[in-house]
Formats: structure tokens, sequence, C-alpha cells
């Protein structure tokens, strides 16, 4: 009876010891990590707990995870940030990208190419602001934060809109006072698509990034004459403001930054970099060459954020979603670990929030997990000239705050019996 007694005692407290000992959610195992802010570039395990990272390690015990996932052969990263779209997606026939059809539902298009935050890059207005969260920042999965329009009413109607180039919809202490409201959601403010040859629409968004501490993205280009890239650079844009639509072509209203006579950097160009202004993708549906991108990156100026400039007009074409923008980038030899940092820890940075974009301990465990394909794939540009590369990327499985959110090929799933 004494020995049945210390029997039945031994197995309790082994039950309650293997119970105790599995303190992971989910392990991530034998994938290739890639987290540029820690400086990890090699095969490594991932513990999830709690929506967290819990562990990083070589190798973590399967016994200790309730659910353990084989990543051998891919590569694990945080989760992809995407610093440029248009998701204020809505059915306003004059709304355009502002609640119009112009814009995408954001869950349609960031997890199944391992984007876990999307920035909606100006939609909105600091009028509008407050309909862009109830109709779609409450009910996204994807976690979407904006850059906040100068003009009161966002990018409604076309470009020519009364709202887009009157001067009397830039209002900077309205923008910085919702900004202010909102400052987990709003990243800081955009201007774009304004044709006249003055300062005005830039000037009043410093102004607001000043007042509410907050960095700029800069749409640039349309006035006739056309306004001066470098004092854009040298005189007005702060250290830290963002220059999109990086590699856009040439056209009469817009100057670019590579001399197509002498293929070289304008000097300019390179002082800004100094200066501290990033320079991102951007890459839409127009505003991506290789004519500039091609010798740009052979001098050694890569972006510091890659992003998509999503929309209706840049989905199908030579776009199409994150991950071809980063493969574009590595048929220009910017190697896969600087093209995830342009997309992690670097966009992180840039937007100041630097919970993201990484995968340190007790960090949100967003994680996105790439397929490497090898062979010979084809890009274009919006000038529909190709560049061939060697790579492309193709999502596996994305999580977001621990949860797994788009898996490929099942590797989450138990097998059926």
């Amino acid at each position: 009876m004494k020995n049945r007694f210390f029997l039945v005692f031994a197995f309790f407290i082994a039950a309650q010891f293997s119970v105790s000992a599995q303190t992971y959610t989910t392990i991530l195992k034998g994938g290739h990590l890639i987290d540029p802010k820690n400086n990890i570039d090699r095969v490594m395990d991932v513990a999830i707990q709690d929506g967290k990272i819990a562990a990083i390690a070589q190798n973590i015990d399967p016994k200790l995870g309730k659910q353990v996932i084989d990543l051998t052969g891919k590569y694990v990263t945080p989760g992809l940030i995407d610093i440029h779209g248009h998701v204020f997606a809505g059915t306003d026939p004059d709304g355009q990208l502002e609640n119009g059809f112009f814009s995408l539902p954001a869950d349609g298009f960031t997890f199944r190419v391992g984007v876990t935050t999307i920035v909606d890059c100006g939609d909105s207005g600091a009028e509008t602001f407050e309909l862009f969260k109830k109709n779609v920042i409450d009910k996204s999965q994807t976690r979407v934060l904006a850059f906040l329009n100068i003009s009161r009413k966002g990018m409604y109607g076309d470009e020519n809109s009364l709202q887009q180039q009157n001067n009397s919809f830039f209002d900077p202490v309205l923008a910085a006072d919702v900004a202010k409201h909102y400052p987990d959601l709003i990243v800081g403010f955009k201007v774009a698509h304004y044709h006249k040859s003055d300062w005005v629409a830039v000037d009043r968004t410093v102004e607001a990034g000043k007042i509410a501490n907050l960095p700029i993205i800069v749409d640039f280009g349309g006035a006739v004459p056309r306004l001066s890239l470098e004092e854009l650079f040298l005189r007005k844009m702060r250290p830290g403001d963002i220059f999109t639509h990086t590699y856009g072509q040439l056209i009469k209203t817009k100057e670019t930054i590579v001399n197509l006579d002498t293929k070289k950097l304008y000097p300019h160009v390179i002082e800004a970099r100094k200066r501290g202004i990033i320079f991102d993708v951007g890459h839409g549906g127009g505003s991506f060459t290789f004519s500039q991108a091609i010798p740009a990156t052979q001098q050694g100026f890569f972006p510091e954020t890659i992003s998509t400039d999503l929309h209706t007009g840049s989905m199908n074409s030579a776009m199409k979603d994150q991950l071809n923008v980063m493969s574009k980038f590595m048929s220009m030899d910017m190697t896969l670990a600087n093209v995830v940092k342009a997309s992690t820890w670097s966009a992180a940075k840039a937007i100041r929030h630097e919970e993201l974009g990484h995968l340190s301990v007790g960090a949100i465990a967003d994680v996105t997990v790439l397929n490497v394909r090898e062979g010979k794939f084809g890009f274009y540009d919006v000038a529909r000239y190709k560049n061939e590369g060697k790579n492309l990327l193709e999502c596996e499985m994305t999580i977001k705050d621990g949860n797994v959110v788009y898996d490929l090929n099942a590797r989450s799933f138990p097998t059926a019996k």
C-alpha cells in the first residue's frame, strides 16, 4: 500500500512537471533566422509564448512546445512592414484613394506576402481619419498605421481636385492635433500631388511634423516649372524625413536622383543621405524605373526602406507586391539580409515604431517565413523594361501576434488520419 502511494505520487509529480515543461505555445524549428536589429543571420530556433518572442537559441528542446513547426530550409524574419500602401478602401465614387475604389482592403494583400504591418500613406486627412479608423483600422487583422495627409480632406478626388491644390485645406495645427490624439496609429504626415510651383504644401507639412514631433513623407513632383530636389533635400526636409518614389522616372515635372546623361547620382542626393534623409522605394504603378534604379544601386545607393505604394493601379502591373519588390532589388545585387532589413528594422525605425521589425526576446511575435526560389526570373518596371534575377521570394507562412495567419503548405496543421 505504501509503495502504491509513492508510485501514484511520483506519477502525479511527473505529470505536473511534463505540463509545466511545455513552456512555449509554438516553436519554429530549424529555420535560417535573419534578424537585422540583433545581427543574426544563421540557423536558429524561435519560441513563442503569449504572443511574444519567448526564446531564441540554436536548439530549443521540441518537448518544450505545444506546437512545433519544422522550418528546415526556410528563412525566418521579423514580420514585414510596408510603409507606403493605400488601404482606405471604400465605395465613395469620388474618393479614389480616400474611402474609394483605388485603395485596397489590407487583409487581402498583406499576410499572403508576409506583411504584418502596413502604413496607409496619406489617404486620410485630419477630417477623415476617424472614418478611416472606424472602417479600416479597427476592422483589419493586419496592423494598419497611417501617415496623415496635410490636406484635411485627404486624397479625395483626382490630383487636380480642390482639396489637393487649394492651400486653405493645408492645416498643420489641425493635422498635428489629430496625430497627437492618436499617437499609436499616426506615424507622420504626407504631402503629395501638389502641382503649384511653390513650397506651401511642403512647408505646412514640415510645420505639422515639427508641432507633433513626427516625420513627413514626401511624394514630390508635378509642378510646372518644376521645383528643385536639391532645395527639397537640403533646405526643406529634416533628418528622419522620408522621400518616397526614389527611383521614379524622368518626367518634365519631376527631377530624378540619377543624371541620365552621366548615369551618376546628383551630388545633392548623396549629401541628402548624409543629412539623414530616408530614401524609400514607393514602387507604385508609375514610380519605379530601372533607368534610375540600376545606375543608383551600382553606385551603392540602395533604399533604406522598401515599400509598394499598393493600390489598384500597381497590384497587377510591375509592382505586384512587397516580395516582388524585394526580389527586384535582389536582381540588382541587394543581398537577402539587406532587403529584409529594409522591410523590417529600417522600416520600423523610419516610422518610429521600434517595438516592431525585430525578434528580440519579449518582442511582438510577428514573424515571416520565406522560401527563396532559385532560377531565372523576370522583373519589369513602369516604363516596361525588364531585368532578370536569380531569386524570387515566396511567403511560406505569416505569424502575427503569435498566431499563424497564413500558411502556404499547412506546416502548422496536424496530418490527417
